[in-house]
């Protein structure tokens, strides 16, 4: 099963792929090329088209199967832009798989709990999309 992590910041949508065997609690992170889909223009329909477009190839191109998007405030000091908000609802609209919001609370606390060594071709900047999908199946001393 191919699983997505994404982290939504500013105009960027974050991704971390990786392939989870549920039978055995194996899973391989997949090194893809593309590790971030930007929105340009977030007033532009053309380019709001365009992301849309992108996120659903990204999907069905690498057949994952479920995402999991790190959930950003609604409101308060480090509450997500509207932009951000805006990539949320695009991404949940995709027609290939079902997506899952998870709290940054839920990535912390499983961070604290489990001892997590990185993938060595994981960026440093797709850390916190990749421990979103670790957090969501309780999947701990990944290597």
């Amino acid at each position: 099963m191919k699983l997505c992590g994404i982290e939504l910041k500013a105009s960027n949508t974050i991704l971390s792929v990786i392939d989870f065997r549920e039978d055995d609690d194996i899973i391989d992170y997949i090194d893809l090329k593309i590790k971030k889909i930007t929105l340009e223009d977030d007033e532009n329909q053309e380019d709001i088209s365009k992301f849309s477009s992108s996120i659903s190839s990204f999907l069905k191109e690498n057949e994952i199967e479920k995402v999991f998007i790190k959930k950003r405030a609604k409101k308060g000091t480090f509450s997500g832009g509207a932009v951000t908000f805006k990539m949320e609802a695009l991404i949940q609209l995709n027609s290939i798989c079902e997506v899952e919001l998870i709290s940054s609370q839920s990535i912390s606390s499983f961070e604290k709990k489990n001892s997590i060594i990185f993938p060595k071709a994981l960026k440093k900047y797709q850390e916190q999309s990749y421990l979103g999908i670790l957090a969501t199946k309780r999947i701990e001393n990944v290597i």
